[in-house]
């Protein structure tokens, strides 16, 4: 991954802790696909597991993502926090968190699990019947699981 430097280095964020905190406080990310030089936009809820440094995604098994991430897995995505617009100042807040990554389908039962209870538990105010309900062998195979793999990343503040 090249490394792009912000034309202003006083808006970059470096804290790893920081990036992490922005990342998880979000509730969805937009990744950039790519496929025979037609480009793809997808906005996703996720689960970002910091001790693998790798989101997590569930999805269908077949579709237009899943052709594309077959045909390129490597790809672009960004998280946004949107701090607000500053009224009377012509500035609006944000902080962002761009990343190359690798995606992969979890063909592993084990990591599926793991990976669909860390989303079931980011997502759900009170996660255990969801779990209870959805997390069975036999529910398994209609979902997909997708894991991006941080390469790099970046992050910058505004306003």
């Amino acid at each position: 991954m090249k490394n792009w430097h912000t034309r202003h280095p006083d808006k970059a964020i470096a804290d790893p802790a920081e990036i992490t905190r922005i990342v998880a406080g979000q509730k969805f990310l937009t990744l950039a696909l790519c496929a025979e030089n037609q480009p793809y936009l997808v906005t996703l809820s996720h689960a970002f597991d910091a001790e693998r440094n790798c989101f997590y995604f569930h999805c269908s098994p077949v579709g237009r993502k899943i052709d594309i991430i077959r045909a390129n897995p490597r790809l672009y995505g960004q998280v946004l926090e949107d701090c607000g617009y500053v009224a009377g100042e012509c500035e609006h807040k944000y902080r962002t968190v761009q990343f190359e990554g690798e995606a992969e389908l979890v063909a592993d039962p084990d990591e599926k699990l793991r990976a669909l209870r860390l989303l079931i538990e980011r997502l759900e105010p009170a996660p255990e019947p969801v779990k209870a309900r959805l997390l069975r062998p036999e529910r398994l195979g209609g979902v997909a699981v997708l894991r991006v793999t941080v390469t790099g990343w970046s992050a910058k503040q505004g306003g």
